[in-house]
């Protein structure tokens, strides 16, 4: 059973979302906040899986609550998702590197937002080549950060060939595919490469290959696209 938290300050909202939760088998509301604060006290209580986090509320926005969920060791096995109405902003960035497992808009379908939900609590990033791309672009203009990837001359050379595909926002079978192994083998790789490098997840593992230089960004240039 999937165990789920939704932080939110608009009800009608999290009204929406838990019904959608609700009628799944698979999936169980543990419970529901209207800030960020409220909501990291049930999170503390309760554990879930997958905690839905509104980016923008009151008392405590949901990057802050990010940061802190990602800070506590007793909640690492708490998979954060980001709500915003906006797509991808500067808001959203911001979580991502607080720690956060990827992010939903709120005009989602249905069928796509229970989905993410399930690929939330397995610990997989929800970050489509889109906005894989969106993050690499980030980095074009920002200096590398040398204090990040600490654990990066630890990676084998296949560890750092996963973890440049996943930068690309390639899905462990694509991985698999292009590296000629087992998707299990390939999940290993980048979950070897998350312990080495210190990531929460994924998603921050993605951050820290661009922050610490194992993937580099070319500079844009005229009629290219990223």
């Amino acid at each position: 059973m999937i165990r789920v938290l939704l932080v939110d300050d608009q009800p009608l909202l999290r009204g929406g979302f838990r019904a959608l939760l609700d009628a799944e088998d698979d999936i169980e509301v543990v419970g529901e906040a209207a800030d960020g604060e409220e909501g990291l006290t049930l999170i503390r209580e309760y554990l879930p899986d997958v905690a839905l986090i509104d980016v923008q509320m009151p008392v405590m926005d949901g990057i802050e609550t990010t940061r802190r969920i990602a800070a506590d060791p007793a909640l690492a096995g708490v998979h954060v998702v980001i709500l915003t109405n906006y797509g991808f902003d500067e808001y959203v960035f911001n979580a991502l590197r607080a720690g956060a497992a990827g992010f939903l808009v709120k005009d989602i379908v249905p069928e796509d937002f229970l989905h993410s939900v399930r690929v939330a609590a397995r610990g997989d990033a929800l970050l489509a080549p889109s906005i894989t791309r969106m993050l690499i672009s980030r980095y074009v203009a920002q200096p590398l950060n040398p204090g990040a990837g600490t654990g990066l001359k630890e990676l084998t050379n296949r560890e750092r060939e996963a973890v440049a595909l996943a930068a690309q926002g390639l899905s462990n079978d694509q991985i698999a595919d292009r590296m000629v192994i087992s998707p299990v083998t390939a999940k290993t790789h980048i979950n070897r490469a998350m312990i080495k490098l210190q990531a929460r997840d994924r998603a921050q593992l993605v951050v820290l290959a661009y922050e610490s230089g194992l993937v580099t960004v070319p500079q844009h240039r005229p009629g290219v696209s990223l």
